[in-house]
C-alpha cells in the first residue's frame, strides 16, 4: 500500500510539473537519431531552501546563475556538434541532446523522470527482449555535477542499468557497483584527491591540520577517506567541522587559533568554500596555509576578493584542464543563433542568458570542461561500437541503455592525447591533477602534478612557492620535533602531541619505524644514551700478538730454559750432598711437573675454544698438584728423620722399606686426575661471550665450571696447608736440611699471587683477565723454581765447599749437641 501511495504521489508530482511548464524551445534540446541526456547546475539555490510540506517542482531560471556550469553546458553542446560534424566517429548518424537545468537535488525530479521515460511513462524493471519493446529516447546521461545531486538521482537510473556518466561527482561511495552498477565518471574519486592532500602534507612535514568540509555526502566522504589515509602516518587531525550555510565561522576559527593549527584543508563545494574563505578575509584571518580542493582551487571570485592576499598561502589541487580546439569559435558562432519553436514537455530548459557575451562566457572557470567533453565522447564511442561504424553505421539499429553501458565499460580511445579508459568500478584511468599556488599576483601558478599514468605520480616544486613567511616552509605542529636520540612520549589523545625523552644506554630510537619507543639493541650491539642506531660491539680476546701475551710467553720460555738448566746442574751433581738432601730423584719429578705446568700458559691466548679452555686448567692443576705433593712429602720426610725417628723408630723403617713417599705422590696425582676428569665430563669448561662487562665490547673468555673446579681446588689447598704444617715443624733443623724457610716463602708467594688474582677477578672482567690468569700461573711456577732450586744451584756452582759430606756432617753434629743441651 505504501509503495502504491508513493507511486501515485510521484505521478501527481510529474503531472503537476508538466502542467506548469509550457516554454519556448531553446539551446537545451537538439533532435537526432540518438539522444544524450545532460544534467547541469546552470542555476543554483543558495542557501538551501527549507523542506516543503508537499512535493513541489522548482523553476530553476528564477534562481542564482552559475557561469561556470553554463560554460560546461556549452561544452556538451559543442561536443555533440563536433561529433555530428565528424565523418569518422558516427557517419550518417546524428546525435542529439536533451539537457536539463538541475538547480536543486530534491525539487527537480520531473527532469530526471523525463530522461528515463518512454513515451511519457516509466516502467522500471520491464523485461527488454527486443521484440517490440521501445527503448527510451535518451541512451545515456552526462551528469550530474555534484556528489549530492548524483547520490539523489542515481538510484532512478540504476533500475534499468541506465548509463550515468558524471563529470564532477567525486564521492567514493559511487564506486560501489552493488548500489550503483551503471554509474561511471570522468573525474577522479575523492580517494585520489585525498591521496594528493596527504602527499602534500607529508611532503612539507606538517603534522597538525584542520579539515573543514561541507556537511553533506561529498564532504563527509572526504573526511572519512582522510581519516583512513592518515592512519599509520604522523599526521594528526586536530580539528574537523562540517560547514553549513548557517555555520558559526567565528567559533570555528577560534578553535583553530586556540589549537595553533597553521594548515587548513577546505574540502567543500565552491559556494561553501567561497563563504568560508570570504569570511576569513573579512575578519583578517592570516598566516595560514590553505589546501584547496578542486572545487575552488581556481575560483576567480575568491582571487578577485580584496584582502585575499593576506590570508596566507593557498595551495590548490585542480583538474588539469585541456584547451578544447574549436570551442571558443563555437561560443562566438552560436551567441547570435536563434532556435525554432518547439513545445516543451518539461520545465527547466530555459536560461535567460542571451545578454551574455562570448567573452564573458569564456572568462569563466574552465574546471571540469574536459570531463564534460570526455563523457560525451565516451558515449559517442560506445554508440560507434554498437552501430558497427567501421565501414558505415547501422542508423536504424535499436539501442538500449544497458547495451550502451556495456560498450562504455570497454572504452579505449584517444581524446586530446589522453587514453580514455575506465576501471571495473567505472572510475577513470586517465587524467591528472595540477597542483597550483596562488602567487603574489593571485594567479594560480602550477607547481606540480599528480598523474596516475606517470612513473613518478606525485611531484611538487618547492622553489616556486611564495610562502607568507617570506622565508622557509611554515610549520604546523602540536609539539616541536624531538632532538635526535629522543623518543616521543604521547601527551593526550593525539600522537602528534608529545614530550621528548632521551633513550637510555643500550637502546635507540628509529623515527622511521616507531618514534614513540626506544628499541633495545641486541646483545652483539651497543649504543650510548640518545642514540638513533646501534653500533656493533668489538669482539675482544687476547691474541698472541698482544704485547702482554708476548711478554708472558717469553717469560714461560725463560722458565723452561731455567728448568732445563737446573735439571742439567742437578744431573751433573746428582751424588753431591746438596742434590741428595734436596730429594734426589724427587727433584727431577718436581722440575718435570713445573715444565709440564708451564704448557698451560700458551692456551690463555688466542680465540677461546672448548679445547683451549680445558687445557688452560688441566695441565697446571694436575702437575702442580704433583709438585705440591712432592714438597709436602719432602717436608714430612725431613721432619720424620730428625724429630720422629727417636720416638717412632718403626715409622722410618716402614717409610723407607715400602717407598711410602712415592706411593703418596702417586695416590695424590691419581686422585687429582680422576677428580678433574669426572668434573670436566660432567660440566666441561666452555668459551663464553661476555656482554655484561663492557658496553662496547664482547669479551670472549672461558667459563670454569663449579663442579669441575671445586674438588681440585680443595685438594690443592689441602696440600698447601700440609706443606705449611710440615715446614713449621722443621723450622729448627740443620741449615742445609732446613727447607722450611724456602718452602714457606714459596707458599707465601703462591698464596699472595692467587689472593691477588681472585681479588682482581671479583672486580674486573675485561679481556686482560686472561692475561692476569696466565701471569698468576707463571708466577706460581717461578716461585718454586727461583726460591727453592736456584739457591741450591748457587751453592753447587759458587760455594762448592758447602757441598761436601764433611760440611753436612758438621751441621748435623752441631744440631745434635744443641738438642742434647
Amino acid at each position: 500500500m505504501k509503495r502504491a501511495l508513493a507511486a501515485l504521489q510521484l505521478l501527481g508530482y510529474v503531472c503537476h510539473a508538466v502542467s506548469e511548464c509550457t516554454l519556448p524551445a531553446s539551446e537545451f534540446h537538439l533532435d537526432g537519431d540518438y539522444l544524450i541526456g545532460g544534467i547541469f547546475k546552470i542555476h543554483y539555490v543558495y542557501p538551501a531552501v527549507p523542506p516543503h510540506r508537499r512535493p513541489e517542482s522548482l523553476l530553476c531560471s528564477s534562481q542564482l546563475f552559475s557561469p561556470e556550469d553554463y560554460l560546461r553546458f556549452q561544452v556538451m553542446r559543442f561536443s555533440v556538434e563536433q561529433i555530428n560534424n565528424s565523418t569518422e566517429l558516427l557517419p550518417n548518424v546524428s546525435v542529439g541532446y536533451h539537457i536539463f537545468d538541475h538547480c536543486h537535488n530534491a525539487e527537480n525530479f520531473p527532469n530526471v523522470l523525463d530522461l528515463i521515460s518512454v513515451n511519457g511513462s516509466i516502467k522500471p524493471w520491464e523485461e527488454v527482449n527486443g521484440n517490440g519493446s521501445v527503448p527510451p529516447e535518451v541512451i545515456a546521461v552526462s551528469g550530474p555535477f555534484t556528489s549530492t545531486d548524483t547520490l539523489t538521482t542515481a538510484p532512478l537510473f540504476m533500475m534499468d542499468l541506465f548509463p550515468l556518466i558524471s563529470y564532477g561527482a567525486a564521492s567514493s561511495v559511487l564506486s560501489g557497483k552493488a548500489k550503483y552498477p551503471s554509474f561511471m565518471r570522468t573525474v577522479f574519486s575523492n580517494k585520489e584527491i585525498i591521496t594528493v592532500i596527504v602527499n602534500i602534507i607529508q611532503h612539507f612535514k606538517w603534522r597538525w591540520v584542520a579539515f573543514l568540509r561541507s556537511d553533506e555526502s561529498f564532504g563527509n566522504n572526504g573526511l572519512d577517506l582522510f581519516v583512513s589515509a592518515i592512519q599509520g602516518t604522523q599526521i594528526c587531525l586536530a580539528y574537523s567541522k562540517g560547514l553549513r550555510s548557517d555555520s558559526n565561522y567565528t567559533q570555528i576559527f577560534q578553535h583553530i587559533e586556540h589549537q595553533k593549527i597553521n594548515v587548513i584543508i577546505v574540502f567543500a563545494p565552491q559556494l561553501a568554500a567561497e563563504d568560508l574563505v570570504g569570511w576569513a578575509v573579512k575578519h583578517k584571518v592570516s598566516n595560514k596555509v590553505w589546501l584547496a580542493g578542486d572545487t575552488w582551487a581556481l575560483s576567480k571570485k575568491l582571487r578577485a576578493m580584496e584582502g585575499i592576499d593576506q590570508i596566507g598561502t593557498v595551495i590548490g589541487i585542480s583538474q588539469n584542464e585541456k584547451t578544447i580546439p574549436g570551442f571558443s569559435d563555437f561560443i562566438h558562432a552560436t551567441r547570435g543563433r536563434s532556435y525554432g519553436p518547439r513545445q516543451q514537455k518539461s520545465c527547466n530548459q530555459v536560461c535567460n542568458c542571451s545578454s551574455l557575451t562570448p567573452e564573458q562566457i569564456l572568462a569563466s572557470d574552465h574546471s571540469f570542461t574536459f570531463s564534460v567533453y570526455s563523457s560525451v565522447y565516451a558515449i559517442a564511442h560506445a554508440l560507434h561500437r554498437l552501430l558497427n561504424c567501421s565501414g558505415g553505421c547501422h542508423r536504424n539499429a535499436t539501442v538500449y541503455p544497458y547495451t550502451v553501458l556495456a560498450a562504455l565499460k570497454k572504452s579505449n580511445f584517444t581524446l586530446l592525447k589522453d587514453r580514455i579508459k575506465f576501471d571495473p568500478n567505472g572510475d577513470p584511468l586517465f587524467g591528472s591533477y595540477l597542483l597550483v599556488h596562488w602567487n603574489k599576483s593571485l594567479d594560480p601558478d602550477p607547481i606540480g602534478y599528480y598523474n596516475l599514468e606517470k612513473r613518478v605520480r606525485f611531484y611538487i616544486n618547492d622553489s616556486k612557492i611564495e610562502w607568507f613567511t617570506n622565508a622557509g616552509v611554515p610549520t604546523s605542529l602540536c609539539s616541536e620535533e624531538c632532538l635526535s636520540g629522543y623518543m616521543m612520549k604521547q601527551d593526550g589523545i593525539h600522537k602528534c602531541c608529545f614530550t621528548c625523552e632521551m633513550c637510555p644506554e643500550g637502546t635507540y630510537v628509529d623515527i622511521t619505524e616507531d618514534p614513540y619507543q626506544c628499541s633495545a639493541c641486541n646483545q652483539t650491539q651497543w649504543s650510548a644514551a640518545g642514540s638513533i642506531s646501534c653500533n656493533q660491539r668489538r669482539l675482544e680476546f687476547v691474541p698472541f700478538s698482544d704485547r702482554w701475551a708476548i711478554l708472558i710467553l717469553f717469560g714461560a720460555a725463560v722458565l723452561v730454559a731455567l728448568i732445563l738448566a737446573v735439571s742439567a746442574v742437578f744431573a751433573v751433581n746428582y751424588n753431591t750432598p746438596v742434590v741428595r738432601s734436596s730429594g734426589g730423584p724427587m727433584c727431577f719429578l718436581i722440575l718435570a711437573c713445573l715444565f709440564l705446568s708451564s704448557l698451560s700458559v700458551s692456551f690463555y691466548f688466542g680465540e677461546p675454544a672448548t679445547s683451549s679452555c680445558s687445557l688452560r686448567f688441566l695441565p697446571f692443576v694436575l702437575f702442580y698438584t704433583v709438585c705440591l705433593s712432592c714438597f709436602a712429602v719432602r717436608s714430612f720426610q725431613i721432619v720424620c728423620i730428625f724429630k720422629m725417628a727417636s720416638k717412632f723408630p718403626n715409622l722410618q723403617s716402614y717409610w723407607g722399606k715400602y717407598h711410602a713417599q712415592w706411593l703418596l705422590i702417586a695416590i695424590t696425582g691419581a686422585t687429582q686426575f680422576f677428580v678433574i676428569v669426572v668434573g670436566f665430563v660432567l660440566d666441561p669448561s666452555t668459551p663464553e661471550a661476555d656482554t655484561s662487562w663492557s658496553q662496547q665490547e664482547i669479551i670472549l673468555k672461558c667459563v670454569l665450571n663449579f663442579k669441575g673446579c671445586v674438588a681440585p681446588a680443595m685438594l690443592l689447598s689441602s696440600l698447601c696447608a700440609l706443606c705449611f704444617v710440615f715446614s713449621y715443624m722443621g723450622k729448627d733443623l740443620p741449615k742445609n736440611y732446613n727447607e722450611a724457610q724456602a718452602i714457606t716463602f714459596c707458599l707465601m708467594l703462591l698464596t699472595l699471587t692467587w689472593v691477588t688474582f681472585i681479588t682482581i677477578f671479583l672486580l674486573y672482567q675485561g679481556k686482560h683477565l686472561q692475561t692476569l690468569n696466565a701471569l698468576a700461573v707463571l708466577s706460581s711456577l717461578y716461585s718454586f723454581l727461583l726460591w727453592y732450586f736456584l739457591p741450591k744451584c748457587y751453592i753447587i756452582l759458587f760455594q762448592p765447599e758447602k757441598n761436601t759430606p764433611q760440611y753436612f756432617q758438621g751441621l748435623i753434629q752441631n744440631y745434635t749437641k744443641t738438642i742434647s743441651q
